[in-house]
Formats: structure tokens, sequence, C-alpha cells
């Protein structure tokens, strides 16, 4: 199609299609979040994208979901309705890991979570598991119009997998929706080549990047004696709903099985029987190369919330942000970014960097800071692994690998490239930071030590027992202690003052409360003060959540004890509560 003008928006309502002289639309992206048009939420880059490849888009951002008026007001759509919980996962957004109600959502007008005012408290603009009530409500509004899900929520749940707040597992999201279709990872590549195949009455099958729902007789049509014909690629079959049923402990088979896959970028197209269907992942779409991550970071962004929904906290956490690198290597066990984002580092190039720098220097409300060069990790930034068929994409653990390339001369040059640009006083970075990668990095930390940090250095430690880390996948303790030494060596050689925001995990499973004693005494020892600290939550699609319902060990299987009460959680806290620096009350997370 015929790329169409940029909007300064895209259509959130019926009126501003008319407006626009639209008389259809091709594509409802539907989101619990509110719609800002910034790079870094996943319903604009899909939108603009979209647009950018001459489609009519209508976002539907937060809609009431006690009937399909709004699914109704702007038509049928002419392809599909793009559905996706949001930014986080709707559980994730409206419970605590102890499952109480959470009072704000950062991601909504005020950060009211509240359909109305706190104090009436109607319903939450984001509903629990929003994805397969969008999905129902879309499919209620016009039932032959294809439902697409995506977006984190979809993405990590697409298999069998635990949701923390009902205490339990559950089937695929896919097949609770019944969507045709579920778009995994970041899905530029997967949603593009859907609308075309659907604009152009195509088969959706074999999508890189997505899963199909299939009856017995369509899986046995697809993939006789269990390999695709079209290109022979082999099916990998995961314990079934059956199977973990009667045994719980091979959910921890499945989700290893998907991490492998996942990690190793396998061509494996991987099944798994659900209660009266399959699920089907075909392989995942390759990362964004460079120039297409350049070129998806300058599409027509307004970088603004629509202005029928001001004062989004999110949008003031990161609208003077730029997002610089997607992935991560590391894959921590109680982090899903590597299902999600992929295990592969893509990084813009210097020149795309610096044109998002110079337009928001521009912004009416830039006030002389970018507060942010980052991504999931930061310095991960042009790192890249010099074996090009590596099968397990887990460079950090147990140590830095051997392969793994580190390029510090190229993020300290784009540091400095945007603090040149005339009218920008101060570039941080703000993301989290490996520290095992900064102690080899001497350069940088030295660059960041001294001019690009917001006060503090935020790093995650996450514990310092070895026996825990090892379980969570996290370099030794001694790397922490190396790495505070480094830093305050640095920071006396500059004559600046060095402060630490660490993050910490309570009650991951393994953690007793002596391991949280003995953590407690060596983070005093060094001289860190537990600023933040979180009780671990069993989200899905992680190999933590696998060893929290199986009591298993994630490499050896042995069982493991889990702090899964409120007064083995509670005692862990407590304990950490004690090391908060003085007048700095409780600051759990």
């Amino acid at each position: 199609m015929t790329p169409s003008a940029s909007l300064a928006h895209l259509p959130v309502s019926r009126q501003e299609c008319k407006a626009l002289g639209w008389d259809y639309v091709d594509i409802v992206l539907v989101t619990g979040d509110a719609y800002i048009d910034h790079p870094s939420f996943g319903v604009a880059l899909i939108g603009r994208l979209l647009e950018s490849h001459g489609y009519r888009v209508a976002i539907l951002p937060q809609p009431h979901y006690d009937q399909t008026d709004d699914f109704r007001q702007f038509g049928r759509p002419r392809l599909f309705f793009g559905i996706t919980a949001g930014n986080l996962d709707s559980i994730v957004a409206n419970y605590s890991g102890n499952g109480k109600v959470r009072s704000s959502d950062a991601y909504s007008p005020n950060g009211n979570p509240w359909f109305g005012s706190e104090q009436t408290k109607v319903n939450r603009r984001r509903p629990d598991r929003a994805s397969l009530l969008y999905a129902n409500l879309a499919r209620a509004a016009f039932k032959d119009v294809p439902v697409i899900l995506g977006g984190i929520e979809a993405s990590l749940r697409r298999f069998i997998h635990y949701d923390y707040k009902q205490e339990r597992l559950r089937g695929s999201v896919l097949t609770d929706a019944k969507a045709d279709l579920l778009v995994y990872g970041m899905g530029e590549k997967s949603i593009i080549e859907t609308a075309r195949r659907i604009s152009e009455n195509m088969p959706v099958d074999l999508i890189d990047g997505t899963c199909r729902r299939l009856t017995d007789r369509e899986m046995t049509l697809q993939f006789p004696d269990m390999s695709c014909p079209d290109n022979g690629q082999k099916i990998r079959l995961l314990p079934s709903w059956a199977d973990i049923e009667k045994d719980k402990n091979l959910f921890m088979e499945a989700e290893r099985t998907i991490d492998l896959q996942a990690r190793g970028c396998s061509r494996e197209i991987l099944a798994q029987r659900q209660q009266s269907s399959w699920i089907v992942q075909y392989p995942a779409s390759p990362p964004l190369t460079t120039a297409e991550l350049d070129a998806l970071y300058q599409l027509p962004f307004s970088r603004k919330p629509h202005p029928t929904t001001p004062d989004i906290p999110a949008y003031t956490m990161i609208r003077h942000s730029i997002t610089i690198v997607r992935g991560c290597s590391g894959n921590c066990s109680f982090c899903a970014i590597s299902r999600h984002q992929g295990p592969v580092i893509s990084s813009r190039s210097k020149g795309s960097i610096l044109l998002e720098a110079a337009e928001i220097r521009d912004m009416d409300d830039f006030d002389g800071t970018i507060t942010d060069l980052g991504g999931p990790t930061a310095n991960l930034y042009k790192t890249e692994c010099s074996l090009k068929a590596c099968k397990k994409h887990d460079c950090l653990f147990p140590h830095v690998c051997r392969h793994l390339r580190l390029d510090e001369h190229a993020l300290v040059d784009v540091l400095q490239r945007v603090l040149a640009i005339e009218g920008i006083q101060h570039v941080f970075i703000s993301s989290g930071l490996r520290m095992e990668l900064l102690i080899k990095t001497p350069l940088l930390l030295e660059t960041l030590i001294l001019a690009h940090l917001p006060g503090s250095i935020k790093i995650a430690p996450e514990h310092t027992e070895d026996e825990i880390l090892t379980l969570m996948h996290k370099e030794s303790h001694q790397i922490l202690c190396e790495f505070l030494n480094q830093c305050r060596k640095v920071a006396r050689k500059l004559g600046k003052e060095i402060r630490f925001n660490p993050y910490i995990i309570t009650a991951h499973p393994g953690c007793t409360a002596q391991h949280s004693a003995m953590m407690a005494k060596k983070l005093e020892k060094i001289g860190l003060h537990v600023r933040q600290f979180q009780d671990f939550t069993p989200t899905p699609g992680t190999l933590s959540t696998a060893m929290y319902v199986t009591g298993l060990h994630r490499d050896t299987s042995a069982p493991l004890f889990v702090p899964r009460n409120q007064s083995d959680k509670k005692q862990q806290r407590k304990i950490l509560e004690g090391n908060l620096p003085p007048g700095s009350g409780k600051k759990k997370t």
C-alpha cells in the first residue's frame, strides 16, 4: 500500500476519523494504557509502523468493557482488531506480588486506575487479564473480524502459565480468548506480514513470531509426521495441559524447553496441547537490524499524550528519554525481557540517536536534560556475540562470555555527542547497568561517574548469597564487591561523590530467612544501603516462576524451599528494612 501522510496523533474516536475524511479504518488497536504517541509505548510503535505502510489505524485506549459500544465506534475494521493489555501485564499493573490492589496506575490519566474518582472506584481502567476481555468484546462487536493478540501480556501468557492473582496455572491466553493469532515478542515484522496477508486474503499460517490455535484435524493436516512439509521444520512437543495437571513438575520441563528454544534462536516449532486444541508457536522473528531499528524510531511520533488524556505519570518519566538498545543477553531467572525482547542485542546508530536528541531539544517543555539513554540494560549497547551461531545466548552467567564483544567507546561517544548538541545541558543514564560489564569497561565507568548519573548509579545485585544468585542466574557476590571498590576508587580520583541505588529481591524461591540475614550483614559490611527491595513476584514466563510453582531447582530439579506464605515473606522484609538508610522510612517497591 502507499503510505499515507502522517497524522499529529492516530485517531481515538469516530469523530476524529470523520474529521480526517475516513469512512472506514483498516485496523483498530485496543490498549489498556492511555494513548501516548511516544516510541516508548508499544501501541504507538505498532500504530505508527502500520501507518507508514499505508494502513488507516485507529487507537482504542482503555475502553469501557461492560458493553461493546466502544468497540463499535469506528465501524467494522477492514482488516483486524489488534489487542494489547498495554505496556504491563494487567495483573502486574493491578496487583502487588502479595495480591494487594494497586492504588495507582502510571499509564492512566493522573495515575488514577479507576473510571471515575478514587472514591467511587466504579471499574478499573485496565481490567484483569485485559487481553482476554478485550478480545471477547471485539469478537462480540464484529464476529467476522480477525482478532490478533500482542504485547507483553499475550507474549508471556502464550503457553500454559501461572497466574499469581488466582494462584493457579492457566491455559494459553490464545486458547481462552479464542483469538485468530497471537504475536509474541516485539512484533514489528510479524504484524506487518500479518496485515499484508489479511489484506490480500491469504492465510496467516507459518508467520515468524506468531502462535496459532489449531484443532486436532488442523494439526494433522499442517504437520504430518510432526514436521512441516513446506520447509522440513521439526515440531517439538511441550508437556500438555493433561500432563502438567497430573504432574506439576512437568511445568518446569516446559518452561526450560521454551527458555532454551528462545535463547538459542531455534527454528523449531513448539506445540503444546491445551484442553481441546493445540497452541503452535512458529519460530521467532529475527531481531531488527540497526537500520530497521533506526527507521522505526524515526517515525513521526508527536512524543505527547493524546490531547484528551494529559497528565500520564509514565509519560512524565520518559518524555525526554531515548531508547538506544533492545534485547538482553543476561537471562536472569526472574526476568522476562529475554523471552519478550529476545536475547540478541539490537542497537541504534549514533546518527539516529542524535536526531531524536535534537527533536527532544526542540520540545516546548524541554528543560535541558535528557533523562535517559537506555533500554533494558544501557551498557549492552553495541555489544555482540563473535559466534554467529551461538545456541545459548547466555552471555553473562556465570561470568562474562569470552565471545561477547564489548564496545565501551561507542556508548561514550554517543553520550559526548548528545551532550554537545546546543541546548542540551545534561545527559543521564537512568536505566539499569550491568556491574560485570562496567568492571571490564573502565573508560565508560569513569565517564558515567564524571557526568552522566542522575544522582546515583542504578545497579541490581538482587542478593549477596551465591546459592541464591545461582538460582537467579546472576553473577557472584564477589562481582558486587569488586564493582563497589572500583567505583569508589574512580570517584575519589575524580573528586566526585558516588551513590548507589541497589535493587534487591526478597523471598525468591530457595531464599530463607537465614539467607536474608546473611545478606543484610554483608550489605552493611560493604557499606551498601538498600533503597529498593521487593518480594519476588511469580509473573508469567520466567524460570523463577517455574521454581515457585514446582519447588524445583531450575537446573538440577533438586527440591527447593519456596517462601509462599506471608509470614515467611514478612520475616525476610523485616530483616532488610533494618538496612534502610537512617530517616529513609520503609521503601519497599
